[in-house]
């Protein structure tokens, strides 16, 4: 496609996954936030949690500066703290609300207009339809919470076999939580990212057009899943191109198309985030990494 991207969508990129020193809500944030900042390629970035209060102004000084779309991703923190939304438990799903509710507010001071969260943990079949209620709940708690401050919820699929192994999981079933939360709040919507499809045994195309009417937000990753001794098997994000990788250029350009197919991209009335999701592995540089990720966007594109 000759046309540039930027009409068509917010491109964006995942910080902490880009900068994985960060992931845990302490290291160089703003400093890094600055270097994707300064980067034209990127109109939009996704940000996750800080402990320091300075930091946290620093980031929002540079977003502010920058013209970046923003949007924050809460699934580290309620990852790092082992945080569970679906929690048949109510102390223990009261406590993941509280985590999220903390990411909102940080995520209003950095300028983000959504909050990506992740289900939890999944207790088993016969535990599923109250797991999906706990979680319902929790997601409805998290968008009245949001809506005071401007503020919509995103919750993202994961894989509910190899690793993450959490409750949300199918896009089926995503699809039903959506509904359910979307009664009263219709500004909440899920998010579907290319490397948790082959995770969850789910074709491109399948994930998308059951999820296309509930998607607000896309992904784009990869993910290693044949053996399980490799250094990024599971749900781990590495660079395209990686041996055993499950996406590269060809997977890319076919969830681009699906994602015109389906109305996402290519709607006259909005620019939707589409954000690389890549962590470099040990021993990688970030920079390069990231640099290598453009590239393939940039190839596949141009075959659209």
């Amino acid at each position: 496609m000759d046309e540039s991207w930027n009409r068509y969508l917010r491109l964006g990129i995942v910080h902490f996954m880009a900068f994985p020193a960060v992931m845990g809500g302490d290291g160089p944030y703003a400093e890094t936030i600055r270097e994707i900042a300064r980067d034209p390629f990127f109109t939009a970035i996704e940000v996750g949690w800080a402990h320091d209060a300075a930091e946290r102004v620093a980031a929002a000084a540079v977003l502010r500066e920058s013209h970046l779309a923003v949007g924050f991703g809460a699934q580290s923190a309620l990852l790092g703290t082992k945080s569970n939304l679906t929690a048949l438990d109510e102390p223990t799903r009261r406590k993941a609300v509280k985590v999220v509710e903390g990411c909102i507010d940080q995520a209003a001071d950095l300028g983000a207009k959504r909050v990506a969260v992740l289900s939890g943990p999944y207790a088993g079949p016969a535990d599923e339809t109250k797991g999906t209620t706990r979680l319902v709940a929790s997601l409805m708690e998290l968008s009245a919470y949001g809506r005071d401050r401007d503020i919509a919820i995103t919750l993202e699929t994961f894989d509910r076999t190899v690793e993450k192994k959490a409750h949300v999981g199918p896009t089926k079933l995503a699809v039903q939580v959506s509904e359910a939360v979307r009664r009263e709040y219709p500004e909440f919507g899920l998010m579907l990212d290319l490397s948790h499809m082959p995770l969850l045994g789910e074709s491109t195309r399948e994930s998308l057009i059951t999820g296309r009417d509930h998607l607000v937000h896309a992904h784009i990753g990869n993910c290693v899943m044949g053996d399980p001794k490799h250094p990024a098997y599971g749900d781990v994000h590495p660079r395209f191109g990686i041996a055993g990788g499950q996406n590269d250029t060809p997977e890319v350009l076919e969830y681009l198309r699906v994602l015109f197919e389906i109305g996402f991209l290519g709607a006259t009335n909005r620019l939707p985030f589409l954000s690389f999701e890549v962590k470099p592995l040990p021993g990688e540089d970030p920079g390069v990494v990231i640099a290598g990720t453009k590239r393939v966007f940039a190839d596949a594109w141009a075959q659209l």
